[in-house]
């Protein structure tokens, strides 16, 4: 059989951040230098690149004419957002940061956190008050180690009540003491006499350093004579692949006919991940393409197809289970190589997509240092400025993109965790799992009685929000 290998380039979801300036004159480096790497990088591989009559080849007439350009920015993230083509309707992910080592160690699922992700809404009857509910719990973080658990419902922070316009300052605090509190109905149908209470639980915690797997739960289950299994997956983090293929070994093992795939927190990540755990999704459609990256018209030359493989780098044998079809749960947390695997795998395998819309992203970016050729080796050493543009378009086979409105649910309707109801992540009665368990076993009722158990609340944001690594995409 011939041997299918993928090359070593990778693509990670960024969100967009634009980060602090520092004062680089003592580093021995001004900033026209700095601004000159931030024009000569985008002039190379801005995926907008004809939008910007900034970026054009033929912009300035004289070297002092460009000099005299960048030296009417006083600040490299000046220049660089004057570039982005429409920020808030297309060009939503490109940024640029004043230290690549820290965005280095995130790319491995390297940060600091306390081990809490949540998610916050605004409390029922009130226009300013907010709360947050626990959705994971990190194994081996100081969360793990208190009584703190998914669903648990966070009232204030230090004493001072959660509101629509305190999270980002309250929680981005590198220690602090959660006060939780409980939803309170008051014994009654109508959500009008909702309120959120204080309890008398307060817990303190600390960040550290913290390396995340991204395998966060997997479990099996025979239901109605089908074996089914789950996988939730929240990072499409570059070097997870042997763990995941370890992972389909057990599922192969198992003789699972169904799988669900549980991207509902996923951000996004490596596209090769992505390609290497469709393939292990699948197996039959070794060597045909999974997804293309599409660049501008300087970068042609770096056109790229992903396809499906059988081979892993350390030429180990994927693991594949031959699926034509798959249960994909996706919110709107989901983004990037979350959206690409669904946008990859749909001209192959029927993809059932339960949750809600989807973020709207599958374009790439790549990480540009101050170098001859914008990589890492022979950065500028007297700086530590990087940018992550979007540099190429994500399609699948058919060339389609993911819609910048994002990927519908499949099922009619759009399915949100219910704040007073998060249940136990891998449990078969859990509400999301117990909808696509549901699905499969074609029972309409038990989809329509999930449907109605939920609240009317806005969801405002959630906590990977303050984190301005998370999302996007990038190459390697």
């Amino acid at each position: 059989m011939k041997r299918i290998k993928a090359p070593i380039i990778f693509v990670l979801m960024i969100m967009l951040c634009v980060s602090c300036f520092e004062d680089n004159d003592d580093n021995g480096v001004s900033i026209t230098d700095i601004n000159d790497f931030v024009w000569q990088g985008m002039n190379a591989f801005y995926l907008y690149l004809e939008h910007i009559p900034d970026l054009a080849n033929d912009r300035f007439s004289s070297n002092d004419a460009y000099v005299n350009y960048l030296n009417g920015f006083n600040r490299p993230e000046d220049l660089f957002e004057s570039l982005i083509y429409k920020r808030e309707t297309v060009d939503r992910f490109s940024w640029i940061v004043d230290d690549y080592l820290e965005l280095e160690r995130l790319f491995e699922g390297t940060r600091g956190t306390n081990g809490l992700e949540f998610n916050f809404y605004q409390s029922p009857n009130s226009d300013t008050d907010a709360f947050g509910v626990i959705r994971l719990v990190l194994p081996g973080s100081p969360a793990a180690k208190t009584v703190l658990k998914r669903g648990d419902i966070i009232y204030g922070i230090d004493g001072i009540k959660l509101t629509t316009s305190n999270l980002a300052s309250l929680f981005n605090q590198n220690s602090y003491t959660l006060n939780l509190g409980v939803y309170n109905d008051h014994n009654t149908p109508e959500e009008s006499d909702d309120t959120i209470d204080p309890i008398d639980v307060n817990i303190t915690l600390n960040k550290v350093i913290y390396t995340e797997n991204p395998i966060f739960k997997t479990a099996t289950f025979n239901i109605g004579g089908q074996n089914i299994g789950y996988l939730m997956y929240n990072g499409f983090i570059k070097g997870s692949e042997e763990q995941l293929n370890s992972v389909f070994a057990d599922f192969k093992s198992k003789n699972v006919q169904r799988l669900v795939l549980d991207l509902r927190y996923n951000p996004g990540g490596s596209v090769l991940t992505t390609a290497y755990l469709a393939s292990m999704i699948t197996g039959q459609f070794t060597g045909e393409i999974f997804e293309k990256l599409r660049y501008n018209k300087n970068q042609t030359g770096n056109n790229f197809d992903y396809l499906f493989y059988n081979e892993l780098p350390s030429e180990a044998s994927i693991n594949s289970i031959g699926l034509n079809k798959l249960y994909i749960l996706a919110t709107g947390s989901s983004a990037s190589a979350s959206e690409g695997l669904i946008n990859g795998l749909r001209p192959y395998i029927e993809v059932i997509h339960l949750g809600s819309n989807t973020v709207g992203k599958t374009q790439a970016s790549r990480t540009l240092y101050d170098s001859p050729d914008f990589t890492r080796e022979g950065a500028n050493p007297t700086h530590t400025y990087a940018m992550q543009p979007l540099i190429a378009e994500g399609l699948n086979k058919n060339d389609e993109k993911v819609p910048e409105t994002g990927l519908v649910p499949s099922i009619g309707f759009e399915y949100k965790e219910n704040a007073t109801n998060y249940g136990v992540l891998g449990d078969p009665e859990e509400p999301m799992l117990a909808l696509a368990l549901a699905a499969i076993n074609n029972s309409t009722a038990k989809v329509s009685r999930i449907k109605s158990q939920t609240k009317d609340l806005d969801l405002i944001l959630e906590s990977n929000t303050f984190n301005p690594y998370e999302g996007g995409m990038y190459i390697d």
